[in-house]
């Protein structure tokens, strides 16, 4: 994998993997309103979005939108974080990387950046400042 999209892909984990540190245990059943995730359920959402993503958009294998239920604590969001930015940087070892796999990793990156930006929203409702942004 090419060294800029390593770079770009680790930054992305690391920015993601300190925002979900920064909720405490006990708030990751935050959420803003009673339409949208809690906490916990948008760690597990970027998590299984990643790999949904990484499937369907740089590996081409059509998966049908199933997530699984969600982590039930801090640890095992975090976990499962790890595992999905692992699973996305094993895709892109595989081959070339084409145009069409760097248009789904883009738009896998983009599908995170949107949720972990709501993500930091609930920090700051909490009272929380979020981690400095990294790039």
């Amino acid at each position: 994998m090419k060294e800029q999209l390593k770079n770009t892909i680790n930054n992305s984990e690391n920015y993601t993997l300190a925002v979900a540190e920064a909720m405490p245990e006990k708030n990751y059943t935050t959420k803003p309103v009673d339409a949208v995730y809690d906490f916990r359920e948008l760690m597990s959402h970027i998590a299984y979005g990643i790999e949904w993503w990484t499937n369907n958009y740089i590996k081409k294998e059509e998966t049908a939108w199933n997530p699984p239920a969600s982590k039930t604590n801090k640890k095992e969001a975090i976990s499962s974080l790890k595992d999905s930015y692992e699973y996305l940087r094993k895709s892109l070892n595989n081959g070339t990387i084409s145009e069409e796999k760097l248009n789904g990793l883009y738009a896998t990156l983009d599908h995170i950046t949107h949720h972990r930006g709501q993500a930091t929203t609930y920090l700051r409702i909490k009272g929380i400042t979020p981690p400095e942004y990294t790039y």
